[in-house]
């Protein structure tokens, strides 16, 4: 099928590693010029631009779009995908801890959004897809400030393509699950802040996070990049407002 990406001026926040990298090479492989942005730069095949920003920090997201827009001569596609998470409970989340999490995993998508509009109206195939999770659905107990700011990009998304619809902006929310990436699988990620609240060994943890979902394990970031760039493609001509899951049955419900 061609997805009717070749040429696409596409910019993947966070777009370096995990599922940003993944979305970034998939965009590319479908033809799309790709441009990465992230904290700490590294090369992304088939990216066109890479971008050194720390997203959590007013005014970096905006830089980050118009370099993008000068390298790339537009933008027809934003994916939203920077973002944090730590094992701790409620009562552990200071208020230093809840505004970090908010800078970066929700306010830098409002100020890319905000800044990537005047480019995407100016498209005839403008998509944002913003990367939530299934804690934006279902709050995880063990990640509070993460579970809430994921949820606010549903509300973010679904406002945005409300707000956009009539000028032909399509946005869209992505909901994983676990993903096997740095994010659990790096030193002092997830598997290992779950080994050292008493979450037994890291093979155990690994184990029954992936015993969590129905299909019985976790998801390959490139399973997740394929829903995101179809998202982005032109095939998703009418699909604007939804919040998607690929999370392997995960978050029990039908929306």
């Amino acid at each position: 099928m061609d997805l009717g990406l070749k040429g696409r001026r596409a910019l993947v926040t966070g777009g370096t590693r995990g599922i940003g990298l993944a979305v970034a090479q998939s965009l590319a492989q479908e033809g799309a010029r790709v441009a990465v942005v992230a904290r700490r730069p590294a090369h992304v095949p088939g990216a066109e631009v890479t971008i050194a920003a720390d997203l959590s920090l007013r005014g970096e997201p905006e830089r980050a779009v118009a370099e993008a827009v000068a390298a790339l001569g537009g933008l027809d596609i934003l994916v939203n995908n920077a973002g944090v998470a730590v094992h701790r409970t409620f009562d552990e989340v200071t208020d230093a801890d809840w505004q970090a999490s908010f800078d970066l995993n929700v306010m830098s998508y409002v100020r890319s959004i905000r800044a990537a509009l005047p480019h995407l109206r100016a498209s005839d195939q403008a998509r944002i897809v913003n990367v939530s999770s299934t804690a934006g659905k279902r709050p995880s107990t063990s990640m509070p400030d993460y579970s809430v700011t994921k949820a606010a990009v549903l509300s973010l998304s679904r406002l945005v393509a409300d707000v956009e619809a009539p000028r032909g902006v399509l946005c869209n929310a992505l909901c994983p699950g676990p993903v096997g990436t740095d994010a659990w699988l790096a030193a002092g990620g997830l598997a290992d802040q779950a080994v050292a609240r008493g979450g037994g060994d890291r093979a155990a943890v690994l184990a029954k996070v992936a015993a969590g979902r129905p299909l019985g394990r976790m998801a390959d970031a490139e399973e997740i990049a394929q829903v995101a760039v179809f998202l982005c493609s032109a095939a998703a001509s009418y699909v604007t407002g939804a919040a998607w899951s690929a999370d392997g049955g995960t978050v029990p419900i039908i929306v």
